[in-house]
């Protein structure tokens, strides 16, 4: 007989999550609530003056407070929630050739990433593919791919434009970059140490190379590609939000270094958890997809 799980067990790291998530938000809230004015000392002419310049202004009960609109300094979370509250109400909305809604942006990042990262994918298993089936190709291009695997996606990036002259296409090149060392490693790696049983029974079956391929080689080596397709996932995701603002496509990373220009401090704070909760459900649902084609030998 099982015992079920209490709800304690069950619940119990949600609420725990919540409670952190409050108690940052209060942390915020406190620590970025602006001082309360004093106007001791002050004449009225230099009271008249600030409000004038917009420095303070009169709350309902007629005293002089600072005002919000001026204040400097990280905003707290409720003008980031004002801020967010705007955005998604207009998140499908063009009102510009370069002012588009959030929404939008969000589709137009997922587009150009989902483009670099299947592209480098699929060069990057069947490069792998070749270099794991030979073991003098995996000696002799294993040092290529230990220089190059390490190099930040972002310094290809003069190189990709100045090639091909587009900073949409150059952004797509970065994504393809970060996504494929990560997988030609970790694919040719484990072709390379596929059970040489495996290879000596398709041998003795007389099967063809692409059927070898699909039914010996790729489910044998799947663990070790899969692992680096979530390498390769994570650098992409990385890479392609600094892509879009440093060549200023619209995306998720053009909304951020925007609302940078404008000063907007709330709208940062705003793009930067957009990019993150994309992030998140991207990874979720391609851990979700990975999940299929994972097994664990025995």
């Amino acid at each position: 007989m099982t015992l079920s799980p209490s709800w304690k067990d069950r619940f119990g790291p949600y609420l725990l999550s919540l409670f952190i998530l409050g108690l940052f938000l209060l942390m915020w809230e406190g620590a970025t609530r602006p001082p309360r004015f004093d106007g001791k000392g002050k004449t009225e002419e230099q009271l008249t003056t600030m409000e004038f310049n917009g420095d303070v202004v009169k709350d309902a009960a007629g005293h002089y407070v600072w005002n919000p609109d001026k204040v400097k300094g990280i905003p707290g979370p409720m003008k980031v929630f004002e801020k967010a509250r705007t955005e998604l109400g207009e998140a499908f909305v063009k009102k510009g050739t370069n002012d588009h809604g959030i929404g939008l942006l969000v589709w137009y990042t997922i587009k150009r990433f989902m483009s670099g990262f299947l592209a480098g994918s699929v060069v990057a298993i069947l490069l792998g593919v070749l270099i794991g089936l030979s073991k003098p190709l995996f000696i002799a291009f294993n040092p290529f791919i230990q220089v190059l695997k390490p190099i930040s996606p972002l310094a290809w990036m003069p190189l990709l434009l100045y090639s091909v002259k587009d900073p949409f296409w150059t952004a797509i090149l970065v994504v393809f970059m970060a996504s494929l060392w990560p997988t030609v490693a970790n694919t040719a790696f484990g072709v390379n140490s596929i059970r040489k049983d495996y290879l000596h029974v398709a041998a003795l079956l007389e099967m063809s190379y692409l059927r070898r391929l699909f039914t010996v080689v790729l489910p044998a080596a799947a663990p070790a590609i899969i692992a680096g397709l979530r390498i390769s996932f994570g650098s992409a995701l990385v890479a392609v939000v600094p892509a879009e603002m440093l060549l200023g496509e619209l995306g998720a990373g053009y909304l951020t270094w925007i609302e940078w220009n404008n000063l907007d401090i709330s709208g940062v704070i705003f793009a930067i958890l957009v990019v993150g909760f994309v992030g998140y459900a991207l990874d979720y649902a391609f851990g979700r997809l990975a999940a299929l084609f994972t097994y664990t030998e025995v």
